[in-house]
């Protein structure tokens, strides 16, 4: 199939200091040439910045001034030809740089297609792939770590690793049966198969076991604020965000939406959802907003519960108890520079376990014991550690439980002593799943999907 040349805008839109138009393919550097007022791009050698001017050549008016970056295949991004035009930014220079490209017969880019062809012209896996969107979307300097391991290979080596045990057991079993008078050969016998497929299955329990971690990292720690109204809710939000972003007032029921907001407690990214006082109301926007209240509290991973240690405990604040059984939740007490006429008794009894942290938030007191108490309840062990390969993306995560799985039938026929030619099966799947991970064994669906989630122009 022939190769076409492509170009996307690969710099957000809006204003800014320098825009990026990214052209990849065999006629990226000639058409570039033919737009770029300066030295010839096709003569000056790789990897270099040229300064010029991008020419119109149907006005012959100038377009932008700009600095472009000539790197030649393989030694690129792409493991093709690359033109970098690094033009002011905002919309109007970066657009009609793009436009005058594209009607030089190159085509637009999907997204996701620049790291689709360094993909699949070997030059990353899928995994690895998939972790230039993770560093991307990193929200703390953990989240980047982990994603930039991804994509320097960590996980695909170890990957490779285990399947490559598995595909050496394989075709042992395959050599056995179809050569059985090759006596230089060693015998795969029930106890070998045992002792690889206890290596592998060992292995991908210490991936998964660390799994939980690398997602969180990852996507977030999705935490629903919620409680009666005028409980400190989003001045609760606005102390962790350090900024003012919700509404602080003493009316109750000021907030009648849903506010997110992203914040980095300890190096674990809290997706923090302020949500509208939960209460019995006759007003119909909050009622609305209760509602959706309700309905965040199902779908979070944490709740935070606020109660005032200047009221009684109420029939709402019970029902609330109720609602967060078997959830991970933590009780919070605002305003102790109030008088207390919270029962704190009562409190730890429906509590049942979970952390009761009491808090001033006028005051600024009790936010370092919660973000302690955060810590602790989702990172018990030092958060990073450099000899831990750590596993983040929900695909990865569910193909390492079938491969999990699949090992393990084929485990329980070995105590069954049933014939090696029908366990290998189970240990084929294993490779398979594996193969998946990194892209050896994965359907050209899957790899379209992936790479449709990109963001356009990388």
């Amino acid at each position: 199939m022939e190769i076409d040349t492509i170009a996307a805008i690969s710099t957000p839109v809006g204003e800014g200091a320098i825009s990026i138009v990214r052209l990849s393919g065999p006629d990226a550097i000639k058409i570039a040439d033919k737009l770029f007022k300066g030295k010839n791009l096709e003569k000056v050698n790789s990897h270099t910045l040229h300064y010029g001017k991008i020419i119109d050549p149907g006005t012959n008016e100038i377009a932008d001034e700009v600095i472009v970056s000539v790197m030649r295949a393989p030694k690129t991004f792409t493991c093709e030809d690359v033109v970098e035009i690094n033009c002011h930014g905002g919309l109007m220079a970066v657009n009609r740089i793009l436009e005058m490209v594209l009607e030089c017969g190159v085509r637009l880019a999907e997204p996701g297609e620049f790291t689709k062809r360094a993909f699949l012209n070997g030059r990353i896996d899928l995994s690895q792939a998939e972790a230039v969107m993770d560093v991307i979307q990193s929200k703390t300097s953990q989240a980047m770590n982990v994603a930039l391991n991804q994509l320097d290979g960590k996980l695909s080596r170890l990957i490779r690793k285990l399947r490559q045990e598995l595909i050496e057991t394989i075709a042992h079993v395959e050599v056995n049966i179809d050569y059985p008078e090759y006596d230089d050969v060693e015998e795969m016998s029930h106890e070998l198969m045992r002792e690889k497929t206890r290596y592998v299955h060992e292995e991908i329990e210490r991936l998964l076991q660390v799994a939980k971690q690398g997602k969180i990292l990852r996507e977030g720690i999705k935490t629903a604020i919620i409680g009666r109204p005028n409980v400190g809710k989003s001045s609760l939000m606005n102390s962790l965000v350090q900024e003012d972003r919700a509404i602080v007032t003493d009316i109750p029921g000021t907030t009648r939406d849903i506010i997110e907001e992203y914040v980095n407690v300890r190096g674990i990214p809290l997706k923090l959802i302020d949500t509208a006082g939960i209460r019995e109301t006759k007003d119909i926007v909050e009622k609305i907003g209760v509602e959706r209240s309700r309905k965040i509290l199902q779908e979070a991973d944490l709740v935070l519960f606020m109660l005032n240690y200047n009221d009684e405990l109420s029939e709402d604040d019970k029902e609330i108890f109720h609602m967060l059984h078997q959830m991970n939740y933590i009780v919070i007490i605002n305003k102790t520079d109030l008088p207390q006429k919270i029962n704190m008794e009562e409190i730890e009894k429906l509590a049942d376990g979970n952390a009761v942290i009491t808090t001033s938030l006028i005051q600024e007191e009790g936010i370092e014991e919660l973000e302690n108490e955060l810590s602790h309840l989702f990172f018990s062990k030092e958060l990073m550690s450099d000899d831990v390969t750590y596993v983040s993306n929900i695909r990865h995560i569910h193909l390492l439980k079938q491969s999990k799985e699949a090992l393990e039938d084929a485990m329980e026929a070995l105590e069954l002593d049933m014939p090696l030619d029908i366990i290998q099966i189970d240990v084929t799947r294993t490779w398979e799943f594996l193969g998946e991970i990194i892209g050896d064994t994965a359907s050209d669906s899957l790899i379209d999907q992936l790479f449709s989630q990109f963001c356009l122009g990388k």
